[in-house]
Parts: structure tokens; C-alpha cells; sequence
């Protein structure tokens, strides 16, 4: 194991340099694929990662400059159980760092920007692929691999899979284990998964989603049986057919009626519902994302985690507080360093009250609201009174992002195109802030030629129903 993980140290060693070209790539670093069991669900089957899930036989950066050589003692969780299963490790993927950004353009400075390979023509100019899962989406969509794990925490997963053309799946929190994980915001981050179709991604989460002692916020083996009875219990008998569909009068529906027709042909119910918090999400999610990355990125100092040169610095006069400001200083990248800003800013005894206190607050509303309109009772709050069962949802359906992918330079809220990079989270982060399973499915083109994607959010635990319905709207893109 020692002389693999030097080999496979020493490549990562020789691609770097090759990095400051402007060629895309979808990689910050690049592998022979690394094989799991010769057999399994997973057999032979290649996957990326993102560069913030540890991975013993390689560095784990976060696309940070301050982490540049840190190297994990063990593998995450969730890459363990994809090895377990035949899995083959291809690679990891740029993110944006530390997971701050929507596009996968706040890198360090020897990264290449992530181009979006679902160009509709080749003299096309670049485009984002969306982020912070970005180098994953891209991954996939370009047949790199044949799936990826990213992370989302606001929509990590799902933005960069509409931009891409591909499928991404954020789970119920708490389904997948986070052990291995560099924390962005606790209460948030789930692991994701994205692959070329439904089935693909489906496949995948089988595997990774499990029980796991090692991370106290995942979920037991209890009330995952409780989740699947639920499941069987609502899954409709034939194919669709009874299956009750929600559409937010507050978010602008840019969906195809046809596919919304093709719906209920099939037997679905469409109706128009409210979630009046959706409009308040988007800077709840910021403040709180931002306090707690404040915190878990408190850790990241020099003390343990600084690259070689921070090390090599330990036998000058500097005091550990001028060391630890020159090491985050020069390690952290500007979005980085205004997130913490604004996390620490919220978190302070002047503010903490009036800021982050009203963010919770909100994100409890809009949880009471997503659990008022469902009539599926929540599996870890059996409890609960649920509408009965010719009432209330089984799926909201809506746009996952507000456009098509911007195209590379727009990344810049003072760009001339008016792009604001947080405005692209408008449609993601409810989800997100309720821990409810949310999956983005390709269904159309823009009026641009690029793809979109169609977001379907169920209760906590219904990964199954928003598969059957992500089939469903495959089928029918394809068939048109």
C-alpha cells in the first residue's frame, strides 16, 4: 500500500507542472485507475471524486492552495463502500475552494478554469459548468467517467449537473456518511452523486448510502427501515399514475407544458401550491452557511494542516499568531477569506442575535412549510399529523437553476452581463436549508442550445419516488 500510494503521489507530482496551461480539464489531478474488489455491484465501473473527500492514495486539497499537500491518512466513507463494491477510483475533480462558489472559478492560481463540455457548437465560447461540483459534472458529461461524487451544500451538485446536461442527486441529509469529508457547513453538506442517467446515479447511491458509526449525523439502520416501508407504502402501483406533483407559484415556471401534459397523461396530478419562505431563502442560506464555515475552517491555520513551505517556516522568529495570519493570508483564496468574513461577522455578540438567530428562524419556517404541503409523514417524526391521503404532495417540480450556463468570465458580480454568482443558488438552496432529497434531471435546451435542468424535491427518505418520476422525464426528453 505504501509503495502504491508513493507511485500514484509521485504522478500527481508530474501533472501539476503540465496545469498551467489553458487547456480544460475537468481534473486538478489525474490517475491510472485505481481498482476496488474484482467483483460487486460496481464491478469495473469508473468514478470520480471531488477534492474534498479524503482518498488515502492521494492529496486532498480542496482546490485550496493552503491544503496543497495535505494528504488524508484514510479514505472517506463513501469512497470506501464504492471500492468495496469494484468500483474504480479514475480521479478527483476541481471544486471551487472549499466548496464556496457556484461556478468552479475560485481555484488557486496553478488550477486551469473547468470548462463545460455540453457546448452545443464548437466555436461556442466557454461556459461554466457550474460549481462547487463542477470538475465532477464536467467529469461526466465529457464520458470521463461513468459517475462522480461531489458534495452540495446549497446546491453543489444540482447546479453544476443543469449546466452539464447530466443528472446530480443531493440526498436526505444525513443518507450518506460525511466521515472523510472536509466540513464546509455541518448542518448542510451532504454527498452527492451525478452520472449520465437516472438509473446511473440510483445505482450508485444504493451503494454509498449506508449506516456509519463513524459519522454521528448519519442515519441508523432504524429509520431507514422506517423510511423504506413509508416508501413502498406511496410509491405508486403503475408508473406514475396517482402520483401528486406540486408547483411553487413563487418560483417563475420556465417548464415545457408538454412535459407538464405528458405528466398527467401518465397519470400524474398537477397542481399549484405556495411555499411563501422560498423567497427568503437564499440569504438565510448565506448567513448560516457562512457562521459555520467560519468555524470549521478555523481549524486551517499551519498548525497541522499547511502545505510544505508553511512547515519548513517553523524554525523562524514569527509568534504562532503572525504565522497562523501568514498562513491564511496567502493560503486562502478571496472567496474564501469573504465567506469567513462574513460567517464571523454574523457569529459576533453584536450580531449574533439579529442575523444569524433570524436565519435559523427562517430555515425552520420554510421546513414547516415543505412538511405542511407534503402528505408523506416524515420518517424520523412518525408523530406528526400528515394530510391524509387524497391530499398533499408527493414531489415539488421546478427549474434547478435560473438560466443556462454563464459563460466563464461572468463569474464576476461586476461583470458586464450582470451576472451575480449567489443569485444562481435562488432555486437550490431550499432544499438544502429543509435536508430534504432534491435531484436535477436534463428535460430541455435553451434558447442558447444549452442544456437545463428540471429540479424534483420529495420528503426526507423518498430518494426512491424522485427517481421514479427523474425516470419518467428522461424518457419523455428523449423520446421528443
Amino acid at each position: 500500500m505504501r509503495a502504491t500510494r508513493s507511485k500514484l503521489q509521485s504522478i500527481a507530482s508530474s501533472i501539476r507542472p503540465r496545469l498551467s496551461d489553458n487547456q480544460p480539464t475537468p481534473y486538478s489531478w489525474i490517475n491510472d485507475a485505481i481498482p476496488g474488489s474484482s467483483s460487486g455491484k460496481l464491478a469495473g465501473k469508473t468514478i470520480a471524486i471531488k477534492e474534498n473527500i479524503s482518498y488515502h492514495a492521494s492529496p486532498t486539497s480542496c482546490s485550496s492552495a493552503l491544503l496543497r499537500d495535505y494528504n488524508p491518512p484514510y479514505t472517506a466513507t463513501c469512497v470506501q463502500s464504492l471500492l468495496a463494491e469494484g468500483a474504480h477510483i479514475i480521479g478527483q475533480t476541481k471544486m471551487d475552494e472549499f466548496g464556496m462558489g457556484s461556478q468552479t472559478t475560485h481555484l488557486p492560481p496553478h488550477y486551469t478554469p473547468v470548462h463545460n463540455p455540453a457546448s452545443p457548437r464548437p466555436s461556442e465560447p466557454p461556459r461554466s459548468a457550474g460549481g462547487s461540483s463542477g470538475g465532477s459534472a464536467a467529469a461526466v458529461a465529457e464520458g470521463s467517467c461513468w459517475a462522480a461524487l461531489g458534495t452540495d451544500t446549497g446546491g453543489s451538485v444540482r447546479l453544476p449537473a443543469s449546466y452539464c446536461g447530466v443528472v446530480g442527486l443531493k440526498p436526505s441529509y444525513g443518507m450518506i456518511s460525511r466521515r472523510g469529508v472536509v466540513a464546509y457547513a455541518d448542518s448542510l453538506d451532504c454527498v452527492g452523486v451525478l452520472g449520465r442517467d437516472v438509473q446511473t446515479v440510483e445505482d450508485v447511491f444504493d451503494v454509498v448510502s449506508k449506516p456509519d458509526k463513524g459519522d454521528m449525523t448519519c442515519i441508523s439502520s432504524s429509520h431507514r427501515t422506517n423510511a423504506s416501508r413509508i416508501l413502498e407504502e406511496h410509491l405508486p402501483k403503475k408508473g406514475i399514475e396517482g402520483l401528486r406533483i406540486g408547483l411553487p407559484k413563487e418560483i417563475t415556471q420556465r417548464t415545457a407544458p408538454s412535459l407538464l401534459n405528458y405528466l398527467k397523461k401518465e397519470g400524474a396530478i398537477i397542481q399549484e401550491i405556495s411555499l411563501p419562505s422560498i423567497r427568503r431563502a437564499l440569504p438565510a442560506y448565506y448567513v448560516l452557511a457562512s457562521a459555520e464555515a467560519s468555524s470549521n475552517l478555523a481549524r486551517f491555520g499551519g498548525g497541522w494542516y499547511g502545505s510544505k513551505n508553511d512547515q519548513a517556516s517553523e524554525g523562524t522568529t514569527e509568534s504562532g499568531l503572525e504565522k497562523r495570519k501568514r498562513i491564511r493570508t496567502e493560503g486562502f483564496g478571496k472567496e474564501v477569506k469573504k465567506r469567513l468574513l462574513a460567517g464571523t461577522w454574523a457569529l459576533s455578540a453584536d450580531e449574533f442575535n439579529n442575523t444569524y438567530l433570524k436565519a435559523l428562524q427562517l430555515r425552520h419556517l420554510l421546513r414547516k412549510e415543505y412538511q405542511s404541503l407534503f402528505r408523506i409523514p416524515h420518517p424520523l417524526f412518525l408523530n406528526e399529523e400528515k394530510n391524509n391521503s387524497n391530499e398533499g404532495l408527493d414531489i415539488i417540480l421546478h427549474p434547478t437553476s435560473i438560466r443556462t450556463a454563464p459563460r466563464l468570465q461572468c463569474y464576476d458580480a461586476n461583470s458586464q452581463n450582470g451576472i451575480k454568482e449567489y443569485d444562481q443558488d435562488l432555486l437550490t438552496v431550499p432544499a438544502s436549508l429543509a435536508g430534504l432529497p432534491s435531484i436535477s434531471v436534463p428535460y430541455e435546451k435553451g434558447s442558447d442550445g444549452w442544456p437545463l435542468g428540471i429540479s424534483l424535491t420529495s420528503q426526507w427518505g423518498m430518494e426512491g419516488l424522485i427517481f421514479k418520476l427523474g425516470k419518467v422525464i428522461e424518457d419523455w426528453s428523449r423520446n421528443r
